[in-house]
C-alpha cells in the first residue's frame, strides 16, 4: 500500500484540487489547493497553505475537507481567486472527490509569508466521470495564469514578470481555449484588474 492508495486519481508532482472546507458560518469555502505527491511511498500527500486563509483555519477547526478534482476552470478561478462558499462541498464540475483528514506536518515563514505544510490522509473517495485524456493550452494556461494573479503584490515576486506572464496565458487562452477558458479568464481580468496595471506599467 503506498500514500496515493485510497485517492481518485493518480497524483504526480503537484496536481491542482480545489478543497472543500466547512467554515464556522456552516458553509463550505472553495479554494485552490496544491496536492504534492510523496517521493517515498511512505510518505504522505501533503499541500501547504500560506498565510491565515480560511483553508488553514478551517483544517485547524474540523481536521480536514473534501479534495475534488474540477474539469470546468471557471470553478477554479473561483476558488483560487475569489472568496467562494457554497452550501454543499462538492462543485459540479467535480469529476471526483475524496474526504480527506489534514494533520499539520510543518509550519514556518518565507518572504514574510506564514506557511503550514499539512499530511492529507484520503477516507471516502467518489468517481463521478472518467473522460478520455485530451490536452488543451488554454484550459493549462488559466491555471498557470492563476497561480501568477494570486502572487501579485507579494513581496517576495517580482509584479512586472507576473504581469507579463499574465498577458501570455491570455494569448493563449484565446487563441486555444473554448467559451468555458475564455469565461475563466474573463473573471481573472475582474477580479484582478492586471491588464489595466500592465498598461500602466509599460
Amino acid at each position: 500500500m503506498t500514500a496515493t492508495d485510497g485517492w481518485p486519481a493518480d497524483l504526480a508532482g503537484v496536481t491542482e484540487s480545489v478543497v472543500a472546507t466547512l467554515g464556522p458560518n456552516e458553509r463550505w469555502n472553495q479554494a485552490a489547493l496544491g496536492l504534492h505527491a510523496p517521493e517515498e511511498a511512505d510518505d504522505p500527500v501533503t499541500a501547504t497553505t500560506w498565510g491565515h486563509t480560511r483553508t488553514r483555519g478551517n483544517f485547524e477547526r474540523r481536521g480536514g475537507g473534501v479534495v475534488q478534482f474540477t474539469t470546468d476552470p471557471r470553478e477554479f478561478v473561483a476558488a483560487a481567486l475569489d472568496v467562494t462558499e457554497t452550501d454543499e462541498p462538492v462543485r459540479d464540475g467535480a469529476a471526483a472527490w475524496v474526504e480527506v483528514t489534514a494533520e499539520r506536518l510543518d509550519e514556518g515563514e518565507e518572504g514574510g509569508t506564514e506557511w503550514v505544510r499539512w499530511a492529507l490522509t484520503p477516507a471516502e473517495a467518489t468517481v463521478r466521470e472518467r473522460r478520455v485524456p485530451t490536452i488543451n493550452r488554454g484550459f493549462y494556461a488559466v491555471i498557470d495564469a492563476t497561480v501568477a494573479a494570486s502572487r501579485l503584490d507579494v513581496p517576495a515576486y517580482d509584479t512586472d514578470a507576473l504581469l507579463d506572464r499574465l498577458a501570455y496565458f491570455a494569448e493563449t487562452v484565446e487563441r486555444c481555449g473554448g467559451p468555458a477558458e475564455r469565461e475563466a479568464f474573463d473573471r481573472i481580468d475582474e477580479l484582478t484588474d492586471w491588464r489595466a496595471r500592465r498598461n500602466e506599467s509599460l
